[in-house]
């Protein structure tokens, strides 16, 4: 079951909520409208009274009565690194030999060790195999003598929020986040 898409009171994307988070937010009146093409009806117990059951219709991206974290979206804004969304990012491919792994069988790869100052950030980490991350131990691509087949970019929130929930996206979800990658995103291509 795919996860509801969460905008805050501008329309901008914030987090993904579980069916429950969404419930919640919806019996408690914080949601301005139900968004997306799919939809999710969760129904409850019956109303002795009027004998009608409760029903709650969740959409696939929730407009919230959430305030705007305007830092979230500035250009300078820097996602959480994790090792999830770095692997699709690079889409579970190795940066140095090519081939595609399970998220098991690969490793975070600082381009610059981090014993040589490499900073832990988006751009100076790329998705190794456990084979060539070892066989590089402690160097930069040039002194191994290998090239990366891509360079490291930091995503924008919306492309972070994609990565994050890639495998369990609904198209209506996809197409919303897509609309704010930048232009040259190297998301848009795959």
């Amino acid at each position: 079951m795919y996860r509801i898409l969460q905008l805050d009171k501008a329309g901008n994307p914030t987090a993904w909520l579980t069916r429950r988070q969404a419930i919640i937010l919806t019996a408690s009146d914080r949601i301005i409208a139900n968004l997306g093409q799919s939809e999710m009806v969760f129904r409850g117990g019956y109303n002795r009274a009027l004998g009608k059951r409760s029903e709650i219709v969740v959409g696939s991206i929730l407009l919230t009565r959430q305030r705007v974290d305007k830092r979230r979206h500035s250009k300078h804004f820097e996602p959480p690194l994790t090792n999830r969304a770095l692997f699709a990012r690079d889409g579970q491919v190795c940066m140095y030999c090519g081939e595609s792994f399970a998220d098991s069988q690969l490793t975070r790869d600082h381009v610059i060790p981090l014993s040589k100052a490499g900073p832990d950030t988006w751009s100076n980490c790329v998705t190794a195999c456990a084979r060539c991350n070892h066989s590089k131990g402690n160097h930069t691509p040039e002194e191994w003598g290998r090239l990366l087949l891509a360079v490291p970019f930091k995503p924008n929130w919306s492309e972070f929020l994609y990565l994050k929930n890639h495998r369990q996206i609904v198209a209506d979800q996809q197409q919303f986040l897509q609309v704010r990658f930048p232009d040259n995103s190297r998301l848009l291509l795959s």
